[in-house]
C-alpha cells in the first residue's frame, strides 16, 4: 500500500470525484437558488443539523413553498412554525429559524445577510452555518466543516479513525487545503462534505471507492483504530426526548384547540417523565399552559 501523500497533493482528486458523483440534491440546483436565494440555503442548513437529507427534502419544499421569504415566515405564528416543521426532530430549530426570519426582514430588509459576522448574530445560528451560507449562497471563501468533513480530514490527512472533538484547528487545516479561487474553494468544501457522507462513513468507510485512498494516512496505516472521543446521543427510545416528542405531537395534531392536561401522555409508563417533558417544552418556548390545558405557543 503507498504511504501517506501531501495533504494538498492527497485531496486535489476530490473536485474530479465530486463532479462525477455528487448526489443530486435540491440545495445544489441552480434552480433552487435562482428562486430561494440565500434563503432557501438557509433553511436547508437549519433541516440538516443532525437529520438525515432524506428526512429534509420533503419538509424543505414543503417549508418553503409555505414561506419562501424570510419576510414571509416573519410573519407566521410561533404555533404555525411548529406545526409544519412535524417530525424533524429537535424543534427548538424552527423557533430559531422563526427568530432569525423576524432579524433578518428587521435588521436587514429581509435579505439574508453576506457576511459572517452578521449571520452570526442572528438567532440559532453557529459558525458551521454561518459559513455554509456565506460560501453555498454568496460565493466567498471560507473553511466548511461540519462532522462529515471533520472525519474526511482525520482519516485521510491525520490517520485517525475518528476525528478529535471540533476545534479551531479544523478550520485552519481545512484553509489550507481550500483552492484560492472561490468557486473552486465552495466546490472543495461540498465534496469533502459529500466523500464523508456518502464513502468515508463512520461505521462503514467504503475505502475502496474513495478517491483519497491512494494517499491516505488511515488506510496506509491499516485502518487502525485510534480510538473514538465523539460525544454518544443516549437511545431515544425511552428517553425525555421521546416523551417531548410525544406531547408535542400530540399538540400539533390538536392545534389550534388546547389539549386538557389530563389527556396529555396518561398511560405514559413513566409520569415524571412525562411531566419533565411537558416542563421542558414550556421552558423552551414550545409549549403554552394555563393551568389546565396545554397547547401550542399562539
Amino acid at each position: 500500500m503507498s504511504s501517506p501523500s501531501a495533504p494538498v497533493e492527497l485531496m486535489s482528486p476530490l473536485p474530479t470525484w465530486y463532479r462525477a458523483t455528487a448526489r443530486d440534491l435540491p440545495w445544489r440546483r441552480q434552480a433552487f437558488h435562482d428562486e430561494f436565494g440565500a434563503w432557501g440555503v438557509l433553511v436547508s442548513e437549519f433541516m440538516l443539523q443532525q437529520t438525515p437529507v432524506t428526512r429534509v427534502i420533503p419538509h424543505l419544499e414543503a417549508w418553503l413553498a409555505r414561506w419562501p421569504t424570510p419576510t414571509a415566515m416573519s410573519r407566521a405564528s410561533t404555533a404555525d412554525v411548529v406545526r409544519q416543521w412535524a417530525n424533524l426532530g429537535y424543534p427548538r430549530r424552527a423557533l430559531w429559524l422563526h427568530r432569525a426570519a423576524v432579524e433578518i426582514t428587521d435588521r436587514h430588509g429581509g435579505i439574508v445577510p453576506p457576511d459572517v459576522d452578521a449571520l452570526l448574530a442572528l438567532s440559532g445560528i453557529g459558525d458551521y452555518t454561518a459559513r455554509a451560507v456565506a460560501v453555498f449562497a454568496y460565493g466567498d471563501r471560507h473553511p466548511v466543516v461540519d462532522t462529515n468533513t471533520r472525519r474526511v480530514l482525520a482519516r485521510a490527512v491525520e490517520g485517525r479513525a475518528h476525528p478529535a472533538p471540533p476545534s479551531r484547528r479544523d478550520l485552519d487545516l481545512m484553509t489550507s487545503l481550500l483552492p484560492l479561487s472561490r468557486e473552486e474553494a465552495a466546490e472543495f468544501n461540498a465534496a469533502a462534505m459529500e466523500l464523508g457522507a456518502t464513502v468515508c462513513t463512520a461505521r462503514s468507510p467504503r475505502c475502496e471507492l474513495c478517491p483519497l485512498a491512494g494517499g491516505c494516512a488511515w488506510l496506509a496505516a491499516g485502518r487502525p483504530d485510534t480510538g473514538d472521543e465523539r460525544r454518544r446521543q443516549a437511545t431515544y427510545e425511552g428517553s425525555d426526548r421521546q416523551a417531548r416528542g410525544a406531547v408535542l405531537r400530540l399538540l400539533r395534531d390538536l392545534s389550534p384547540a388546547a389539549a386538557p392536561l389530563h389527556i396529555v401522555l396518561p398511560d405514559w409508563p413513566d409520569a415524571r417523565q412525562r411531566d419533565r417533558a411537558i416542563d421542558s417544552l414550556i421552558a423552551d418556548g414550545l409549549a403554552e399552559a394555563d393551568g389546565e390545558s396545554l397547547f401550542l405557543p399562539r
